[in-house]
């Protein structure tokens, strides 16, 4: 039996969980409402304040979205009790950040700036020049925008030059050494 996928779920007291037809699950809190429509094999019940996932057989399919189904529903509940935010960093000399309006702006040391628009049920901050802030009730939607927002700008790992997460650790290498060449 799946260690993930076997645990319950618990619901918080305002979270409103609805199981349609075709396991189209749909979650309210006070952030906001998630809608998915889950593998239709996936058993779900809710029983009083407690969402359980079950399989229905012990196949190798069954067994791989067992843990799945149980996280993906676990997140929806997550994000709209507490919603999800990702850090990002922006590290170089004259590379900096700015929001204007729903538009973030970002100089990376290309000949012109990066314009990127917030996409919809995502919140985007920017604290101080080097420092973004990705906020957002959806959990793949947030890490996908902050990666979409990494990409314009990878961390290099000579100088450390670039966009990275704020845990991510840049492993640096030496440069090229002055020695002599053969002769």
């Amino acid at each position: 039996m799946s260690r993930i996928g076997r645990m319950p779920i618990a619901i918080p007291k305002g979270v409103d969980v609805k199981i349609s037809e075709n396991n189209v699950i749909t979650v309210k809190g006070q952030k906001g409402t998630l809608t998915k429509e889950l593998h239709k094999d996936m058993i779900l019940k809710v029983e009083g304040e407690v969402l359980t996932v079950q399989r229905p057989t012990e196949q190798k399919l069954h067994k791989a979205l067992h843990g799945l189904t149980r996280s993906l529903v676990n997140n929806m509940v997550e994000g709209v009790t507490k919603g999800f935010e990702k850090g990002l960093e922006i590290n170089g000399v004259g590379y900096r950040a700015a929001k204007q309006g729903k538009k973030l702006v970002l100089t990376l040391g290309y000949s012109h700036p990066v314009e990127m628009e917030e996409p919809a049920g995502i919140t985007v901050e920017v604290p101080a020049q080097n420092k973004i802030i990705v906020k957002g009730i959806d959990k793949q939607a947030v890490g996908e925008f902050a990666a979409k927002i990494r990409g314009k700008r990878e961390p290099e790992p000579y100088k450390g030059k670039g966009i990275k997460y704020e845990t991510e650790v840049i492993r640096r290498k030496e440069g090229k050494t002055g020695g002599k060449g053969k002769k």
